[in-house]
Protein backbone atom coordinates (compact mmCIF):
# COMPACT_ATOMS: atom_id res chain seq x y z
CA UNK A 1 0.00 0.00 0.00
CA UNK A 2 2.62 2.48 1.07
CA UNK A 3 4.32 1.47 -2.61
CA UNK A 4 1.92 1.95 -4.32
CA UNK A 5 1.20 5.38 -2.78
CA UNK A 6 4.79 6.17 -3.00
CA UNK A 7 4.93 5.60 -6.82
CA UNK A 8 1.92 8.07 -6.99
CA UNK A 9 3.40 10.73 -5.22
CA UNK A 10 6.55 10.46 -8.00
CA UNK A 11 4.24 9.90 -10.72
CA UNK A 12 1.98 13.34 -9.23
CA UNK A 13 5.43 15.07 -8.64
CA UNK A 14 7.05 13.97 -12.37
CA UNK A 15 3.75 15.39 -14.22
CA UNK A 16 3.66 18.53 -12.06
CA UNK A 17 7.63 19.02 -13.69
CA UNK A 18 6.59 18.36 -17.10
CA UNK A 19 3.43 20.68 -16.78
CA UNK A 20 5.78 23.86 -16.25
CA UNK A 21 5.97 26.29 -18.08
CA UNK A 22 9.76 26.57 -20.26
CA UNK A 23 9.63 22.33 -19.99
CA UNK A 24 6.52 21.33 -21.42
CA UNK A 25 6.68 18.87 -23.85
CA UNK A 26 3.70 19.47 -25.49
CA UNK A 27 3.29 20.17 -29.28
CA UNK A 28 3.08 23.88 -30.40
CA UNK A 29 1.77 24.60 -33.60
CA UNK A 30 2.71 27.74 -34.61
CA UNK A 31 1.21 29.98 -37.69
CA UNK A 32 2.97 32.61 -39.37
CA UNK A 33 1.24 35.21 -41.56
CA UNK A 34 3.07 36.42 -45.18
CA UNK A 35 2.87 38.35 -47.95
CA UNK A 36 5.23 36.80 -49.27
CA UNK A 37 4.21 34.83 -52.58
CA UNK A 38 3.86 31.20 -52.73
CA UNK A 39 7.06 29.53 -54.38
CA UNK A 40 9.57 32.16 -54.37
CA UNK A 41 12.89 31.48 -52.81
CA UNK A 42 12.16 33.82 -49.72
CA UNK A 43 9.12 31.69 -49.23
CA UNK A 44 10.45 28.44 -49.27
CA UNK A 45 13.85 29.81 -46.98
CA UNK A 46 10.82 30.32 -44.35
CA UNK A 47 9.53 26.57 -45.56
CA UNK A 48 12.86 25.49 -44.62
CA UNK A 49 12.73 27.17 -41.30
CA UNK A 50 9.70 25.62 -40.69
CA UNK A 51 11.41 21.77 -41.52
CA UNK A 52 14.11 22.65 -39.27
CA UNK A 53 12.14 23.31 -36.01
CA UNK A 54 10.08 20.13 -36.68
CA UNK A 55 13.46 18.27 -36.79
CA UNK A 56 15.23 20.51 -34.18
CA UNK A 57 12.34 19.18 -31.88
CA UNK A 58 11.48 16.03 -32.32
CA UNK A 59 8.20 17.48 -34.10
CA UNK A 60 7.49 19.61 -31.05
CA UNK A 61 7.14 22.69 -32.79
CA UNK A 62 5.39 22.91 -36.02
CA UNK A 63 5.08 25.82 -38.64
CA UNK A 64 2.00 26.67 -40.75
CA UNK A 65 2.71 29.62 -43.51
CA UNK A 66 -0.41 31.81 -44.90
CA UNK A 67 1.60 33.36 -47.56
CA UNK A 68 0.34 35.71 -50.50
CA UNK A 69 -1.33 37.97 -47.94
CA UNK A 70 -3.90 35.22 -47.24
CA UNK A 71 -4.11 36.20 -43.49
CA UNK A 72 -4.59 39.97 -44.17
CA UNK A 73 -2.13 42.97 -44.94
CA UNK A 74 0.81 43.47 -42.00
CA UNK A 75 -1.41 45.14 -39.73
CA UNK A 76 -4.09 42.54 -39.64
CA UNK A 77 -1.21 39.85 -39.42
CA UNK A 78 -0.36 41.71 -36.17
CA UNK A 79 -3.59 42.00 -34.79
CA UNK A 80 -3.69 38.14 -35.68
CA UNK A 81 -0.65 37.43 -33.57
CA UNK A 82 -1.69 39.82 -30.31
CA UNK A 83 -5.53 37.95 -30.44
CA UNK A 84 -3.70 34.86 -30.65
CA UNK A 85 -5.15 33.70 -34.10
CA UNK A 86 -1.25 33.67 -35.75
CA UNK A 87 1.45 32.86 -33.73
CA UNK A 88 4.43 34.99 -36.17
CA UNK A 89 4.47 37.74 -38.99
CA UNK A 90 7.16 38.35 -41.58
CA UNK A 91 6.54 41.94 -41.83
CA UNK A 92 8.12 44.94 -43.71
CA UNK A 93 9.85 47.91 -41.91
CA UNK A 94 6.42 49.76 -42.41
CA UNK A 95 4.55 46.75 -40.94
CA UNK A 96 7.01 46.57 -38.13
CA UNK A 97 6.30 50.20 -37.33
CA UNK A 98 2.51 49.37 -36.91
CA UNK A 99 3.76 47.39 -33.78
CA UNK A 100 6.19 50.11 -32.84
CA UNK A 101 6.52 53.87 -34.36
CA UNK A 102 10.20 53.25 -33.78
CA UNK A 103 10.56 50.03 -35.36
CA UNK A 104 11.73 50.35 -39.15
CA UNK A 105 10.45 53.72 -39.14
CA UNK A 106 14.42 55.24 -40.50
CA UNK A 107 14.35 52.98 -43.27
CA UNK A 108 11.07 54.11 -44.78
CA UNK A 109 12.93 57.76 -45.19
CA UNK A 110 13.57 58.09 -49.25
CA UNK A 111 17.68 57.80 -50.27
CA UNK A 112 18.53 58.27 -46.76
CA UNK A 113 21.14 55.18 -46.93
CA UNK A 114 23.74 55.22 -49.99
CA UNK A 115 24.24 51.53 -49.68
CA UNK A 116 22.90 48.14 -48.88
CA UNK A 117 26.04 47.74 -46.93
CA UNK A 118 25.42 51.21 -44.53
CA UNK A 119 22.19 50.24 -44.05
CA UNK A 120 22.50 46.74 -42.66
CA UNK A 121 25.39 48.22 -40.49
CA UNK A 122 22.39 50.75 -39.02
CA UNK A 123 20.07 48.12 -38.26
CA UNK A 124 22.65 45.58 -36.78
CA UNK A 125 23.37 48.58 -34.43
CA UNK A 126 20.28 49.58 -33.57
CA UNK A 127 18.63 45.85 -32.67
CA UNK A 128 19.46 45.22 -29.70
CA UNK A 129 17.46 48.14 -28.33
CA UNK A 130 14.49 47.48 -31.30
CA UNK A 131 14.10 43.89 -29.99
CA UNK A 132 13.72 45.11 -26.37
CA UNK A 133 10.60 47.25 -27.20
CA UNK A 134 8.93 44.73 -29.74
CA UNK A 135 9.25 42.72 -26.31
CA UNK A 136 7.63 45.29 -24.52
CA UNK A 137 5.27 45.49 -27.06
CA UNK A 138 4.48 41.60 -26.80
CA UNK A 139 6.76 40.21 -29.38
CA UNK A 140 10.18 38.82 -30.11
CA UNK A 141 12.49 39.23 -33.01
CA UNK A 142 13.72 36.49 -34.68
CA UNK A 143 15.45 37.20 -37.16
CA UNK A 144 16.64 40.52 -39.53
CA UNK A 145 16.68 40.67 -42.91
CA UNK A 146 16.06 42.78 -46.19
CA UNK A 147 15.40 42.05 -49.52
CA UNK A 148 17.34 44.62 -51.68
CA UNK A 149 16.31 48.03 -53.03
CA UNK A 150 12.43 48.82 -53.64
CA UNK A 151 12.68 51.07 -56.70
CA UNK A 152 10.48 52.78 -59.24
CA UNK A 153 8.43 50.91 -61.78
CA UNK A 154 5.73 53.09 -63.83
CA UNK A 155 3.82 53.03 -67.01
CA UNK A 156 5.28 55.99 -68.17
CA UNK A 157 8.93 57.42 -67.90
CA UNK A 158 10.26 58.71 -64.67
CA UNK A 159 13.58 60.49 -64.61
CA UNK A 160 13.79 63.70 -63.07
CA UNK A 161 11.66 64.27 -60.14
CA UNK A 162 9.57 66.18 -61.97
CA UNK A 163 8.17 63.73 -63.91
CA UNK A 164 6.79 62.02 -60.83
CA UNK A 165 5.28 65.30 -59.62
CA UNK A 166 1.01 65.08 -59.51
CA UNK A 167 1.42 61.47 -60.69
CA UNK A 168 -0.31 58.78 -58.69
CA UNK A 169 1.40 56.18 -56.71
CA UNK A 170 0.26 53.32 -54.96
CA UNK A 171 0.62 53.25 -51.38
CA UNK A 172 -1.10 49.77 -48.85
CA UNK A 173 -3.60 51.20 -46.91
CA UNK A 174 -3.36 51.79 -42.77
CA UNK A 175 -0.35 54.28 -42.67
CA UNK A 176 -1.31 57.63 -42.84
CA UNK A 177 2.14 59.46 -41.56
CA UNK A 178 3.70 57.38 -45.32
CA UNK A 179 0.80 59.50 -46.93
CA UNK A 180 1.22 62.46 -45.94
CA UNK A 181 4.90 62.21 -46.90
CA UNK A 182 3.79 61.43 -50.10
CA UNK A 183 1.87 64.39 -50.49
CA UNK A 184 4.63 66.37 -49.20
CA UNK A 185 6.55 65.89 -52.09
CA UNK A 186 3.54 66.95 -54.74
CA UNK A 187 2.32 63.22 -55.64
CA UNK A 188 -0.91 61.67 -55.42
CA UNK A 189 -1.03 58.82 -52.89
CA UNK A 190 -3.53 56.19 -54.07
CA UNK A 191 -4.34 53.13 -51.33
CA UNK A 192 -4.81 50.00 -52.57
CA UNK A 193 -3.91 46.39 -51.39
CA UNK A 194 -1.15 44.77 -53.49
CA UNK A 195 -3.43 42.56 -54.46
CA UNK A 196 -5.41 45.16 -56.44
CA UNK A 197 -1.99 46.52 -57.80
CA UNK A 198 -2.12 45.10 -61.37
CA UNK A 199 -5.47 45.98 -61.93
CA UNK A 200 -4.87 49.50 -60.97
CA UNK A 201 -2.05 49.76 -62.78
CA UNK A 202 -3.40 48.35 -65.85
CA UNK A 203 -6.31 50.63 -65.78
CA UNK A 204 -4.10 53.95 -65.16
CA UNK A 205 -5.85 54.29 -61.63
CA UNK A 206 -2.26 54.51 -60.36
CA UNK A 207 0.52 55.64 -62.68
CA UNK A 208 3.30 53.57 -60.66
CA UNK A 209 4.45 51.87 -57.88
CA UNK A 210 7.51 51.32 -55.67
CA UNK A 211 8.73 47.60 -54.88
CA UNK A 212 11.41 45.23 -55.48
CA UNK A 213 12.24 43.97 -59.08
CA UNK A 214 12.13 40.44 -57.53
CA UNK A 215 8.33 41.34 -56.54
CA UNK A 216 7.69 43.01 -58.95
CA UNK A 217 8.21 39.70 -61.67
CA UNK A 218 6.26 38.11 -59.07
CA UNK A 219 3.14 40.01 -59.20
CA UNK A 220 3.59 41.16 -63.33
CA UNK A 221 2.95 44.41 -62.51
CA UNK A 222 6.02 45.00 -65.16
CA UNK A 223 3.11 43.96 -67.84
CA UNK A 224 1.57 47.61 -67.42
CA UNK A 225 4.26 49.19 -65.94
CA UNK A 226 6.79 48.49 -68.53
CA UNK A 227 9.23 51.09 -67.40
CA UNK A 228 12.24 50.95 -64.71
CA UNK A 229 14.16 53.31 -63.05
CA UNK A 230 16.90 52.66 -61.00
CA UNK A 231 16.72 54.74 -57.95
CA UNK A 232 17.34 53.08 -54.77
CA UNK A 233 14.68 54.38 -52.82
CA UNK A 234 14.59 52.68 -49.53
CA UNK A 235 15.77 48.75 -48.54
CA UNK A 236 13.44 46.57 -48.49
CA UNK A 237 13.89 45.76 -44.56
CA UNK A 238 11.77 43.83 -41.99
CA UNK A 239 11.80 40.61 -39.21
CA UNK A 240 10.09 37.62 -38.52
CA UNK A 241 8.75 37.85 -35.82
CA UNK A 242 6.92 35.58 -33.09
CA UNK A 243 4.46 35.89 -30.07
CA UNK A 244 6.21 36.81 -26.61
CA UNK A 245 3.85 34.56 -24.81
CA UNK A 246 4.15 31.68 -27.42
CA UNK A 247 8.01 31.92 -27.13
CA UNK A 248 8.24 31.97 -23.44
CA UNK A 249 6.00 29.07 -23.30
CA UNK A 250 8.94 26.82 -25.12
CA UNK A 251 12.12 25.22 -23.49
CA UNK A 252 15.53 26.98 -23.31
CA UNK A 253 16.65 23.91 -25.82
CA UNK A 254 13.97 24.98 -28.36
CA UNK A 255 14.37 28.11 -28.38
CA UNK A 256 17.79 28.00 -29.48
CA UNK A 257 17.15 25.62 -32.04
CA UNK A 258 14.39 27.53 -33.59
CA UNK A 259 16.44 30.80 -33.07
CA UNK A 260 19.40 29.47 -35.08
CA UNK A 261 17.13 28.25 -38.06
CA UNK A 262 15.08 31.39 -38.00
CA UNK A 263 18.79 33.17 -38.26
CA UNK A 264 19.73 30.83 -41.43
CA UNK A 265 16.68 31.93 -43.04
CA UNK A 266 17.03 35.40 -43.17
CA UNK A 267 20.20 35.10 -44.14
CA UNK A 268 18.86 33.74 -47.33
CA UNK A 269 16.28 35.46 -47.55
CA UNK A 270 18.56 38.67 -47.59
CA UNK A 271 21.21 36.65 -50.19
CA UNK A 272 18.30 35.08 -52.67
CA UNK A 273 16.43 38.72 -52.95
CA UNK A 274 19.03 40.88 -53.94
CA UNK A 275 20.56 38.21 -56.29
CA UNK A 276 17.08 37.79 -57.75
CA UNK A 277 16.53 41.49 -58.12
CA UNK A 278 19.19 41.44 -60.72
CA UNK A 279 18.08 38.37 -62.75
CA UNK A 280 14.36 39.85 -62.38
CA UNK A 281 15.09 42.57 -63.98
CA UNK A 282 16.91 40.69 -67.18
CA UNK A 283 13.72 38.34 -67.09
CA UNK A 284 11.10 41.41 -67.32
CA UNK A 285 13.61 43.36 -69.82
CA UNK A 286 13.20 40.21 -72.24
CA UNK A 287 9.37 40.66 -72.35
CA UNK A 288 9.90 44.43 -73.04
CA UNK A 289 10.47 46.40 -69.66
CA UNK A 290 12.19 49.35 -71.06
CA UNK A 291 15.52 50.10 -68.10
CA UNK A 292 16.18 53.60 -67.75
CA UNK A 293 19.56 54.88 -66.93
CA UNK A 294 20.25 56.52 -63.51
CA UNK A 295 23.41 59.11 -64.38
CA UNK A 296 25.46 60.95 -61.25
CA UNK A 297 23.36 64.11 -62.40
CA UNK A 298 19.96 62.68 -62.01
CA UNK A 299 20.70 60.80 -58.90
CA UNK A 300 22.02 63.84 -57.30
CA UNK A 301 18.95 65.45 -58.75
CA UNK A 302 16.68 62.98 -56.67
CA UNK A 303 18.32 63.07 -53.85
CA UNK A 304 18.07 66.66 -53.64
CA UNK A 305 14.86 66.08 -53.85
CA UNK A 306 13.95 63.91 -51.09
CA UNK A 307 16.56 65.47 -48.91
CA UNK A 308 14.50 68.57 -48.66
CA UNK A 309 11.14 66.90 -47.11
CA UNK A 310 13.90 65.41 -43.96
CA UNK A 311 13.01 67.91 -41.42
CA UNK A 312 9.22 67.01 -41.95
CA UNK A 313 10.21 63.76 -41.69
CA UNK A 314 11.47 63.85 -38.36
CA UNK A 315 9.50 63.60 -35.86
CA UNK A 316 6.34 63.19 -37.37
CA UNK A 317 6.99 59.62 -40.33
CA UNK A 318 10.15 58.97 -37.75
CA UNK A 319 10.66 59.90 -34.19
CA UNK A 320 13.15 62.32 -33.70
CA UNK A 321 15.23 60.32 -31.45
CA UNK A 322 15.60 57.66 -34.19
CA UNK A 323 15.94 59.90 -36.72
CA UNK A 324 18.94 61.53 -34.64
CA UNK A 325 20.22 58.10 -34.10
CA UNK A 326 20.30 56.81 -37.89
CA UNK A 327 22.36 59.84 -38.87
CA UNK A 328 24.85 59.39 -36.10
CA UNK A 329 24.98 55.86 -36.96
CA UNK A 330 25.73 56.71 -41.02
CA UNK A 331 28.10 59.75 -39.80
CA UNK A 332 30.16 57.23 -38.18
CA UNK A 333 29.67 54.38 -41.26
CA UNK A 334 31.06 56.85 -43.79
CA UNK A 335 33.47 58.69 -41.90
CA UNK A 336 35.37 55.59 -41.56
CA UNK A 337 34.95 55.15 -45.63
CA UNK A 338 32.98 51.68 -45.36
CA UNK A 339 29.92 53.00 -47.97
CA UNK A 340 31.87 52.58 -50.86
CA UNK A 341 31.24 54.77 -54.04
CA UNK A 342 27.60 55.49 -55.19
CA UNK A 343 25.70 55.10 -58.31
CA UNK A 344 25.74 51.35 -59.08
CA UNK A 345 23.46 51.49 -62.69
CA UNK A 346 21.80 48.14 -61.23
CA UNK A 347 21.71 49.70 -57.98
CA UNK A 348 21.69 45.94 -56.40
CA UNK A 349 25.24 46.78 -54.35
Amino acid sequence: MRSRTRNRKCFCSLAALFALPGVCSAQTRIKLGTLLPRGTAQYQALEKMGQDWRKATDGAVTLTIYGDGQAGTEAESIQKVRIGQLQAATLSAAGMAGIDPYLGAAEKVPMLFHSLEEAEYVRNKLAPELELRLEKKGFVALFWSDAGWVQVFSRRPMLRPADLKHTKLLTTPGDPAEVDLIRSLEIIPVERSWGDAWVALERGAVDELVTTPFLCLAGQYDRAAKHYLPLNYVPLAGATVISKKVWDELTPKQRQAMRTAAVEAGKQIQASSRQENVTSIEAMRGRGLQIHAMTPEAESEWQAYFAAVYPRLRGQLVPAEIFDKVQGLLAEYRKNGAAGPRGAASGQR
